[in-house]
């Protein structure tokens, strides 16, 4: 199985990685009329509770934006059309900018392939941290950890209409962070996880992805 995929970098444009978010409502703003999968909201406000088919990322600095099925369409559309990034009010002339559109295999796999997270994964909503501070030791939290990694995996062939015809095997090594998510320190993690699926490079698992959250790399 394949998912169909789009990526536009800015490499001449150095960000941080909390400008994600920044990138976001850029865009979501610039071409709000074009389709709700920039922002995720639709015409009347309401939200799109899906997995975000566009996703803004800044990986190394490098600002990007991940298309994914309509989303890769979408952005191949938009790619003429952007000429500069305004970020927090600070302009960056696009001088240079790179479009890669692919199909990428996706889906079960019959081995073992590892990932790092290239950017902190949000792996914990309001109701499993209270559960996960109440996790003792460091093993059961690393078993917590892995069962959320594997919804996450599943939430994302889900969201990119991929039925998987087995059970997900996961497990990884987790390390705490405290980062900010929209404005207040939230608990997030990095690490590398291993588990018998195949995933597009860059795509984002967990909460909060569309702001760059849980990118993915293949090791």
């Amino acid at each position: 199985m394949t998912v169909t995929q789009t990526l536009i970098r800015f490499p001449d444009i150095r960000l941080a990685t909390r400008d994600a978010h920044k990138l976001r409502g850029y865009f979501g703003n610039l071409f709000k009329e074009h389709s709700p999968l920039l922002h995720n909201h639709f015409e009347d406000g309401s939200l799109r509770y899906k997995y975000p088919l566009v996703q803004y990322k800044v990986v190394k600095e490098v600002p990007m934006l991940i298309g994914l099925h309509d989303g890769a369409t979408l952005l191949t559309e938009l790619f003429l059309k952007i000429q500069e990034l305004n970020i927090s009010g600070r302009t960056y002339p696009v001088f240079q900018k790179n479009l890669d559109h692919f199909h990428a295999q996706a889906g079960l796999s019959t081995s073992l392939h590892t990932y790092k997270f290239e950017n902190l994964w949000m792996a914990l909503n309001q109701e499993n941290y209270k559960r996960y501070r109440q996790v003792e030791t460091l093993h059961e939290k690393q078993t917590m950890l892995g069962t959320l990694l594997k919804n996450n995996l599943l939430s994302f062939f889900k969201g990119v209409n991929i039925w998987l015809d087995g059970p997900i095997t996961a497990s990884g090594i987790f390390t705490e962070h405290i980062t900010q998510f929209k404005d207040q320190p939230m608990l997030a993690f990095s690490g590398e996880f291993s588990a018998n699926v195949l995933l597009p490079d860059l795509i984002g698992i967990g909460k909060a992805v569309s702001r760059g959250f849980g990118t993915v790399i293949r090791k």
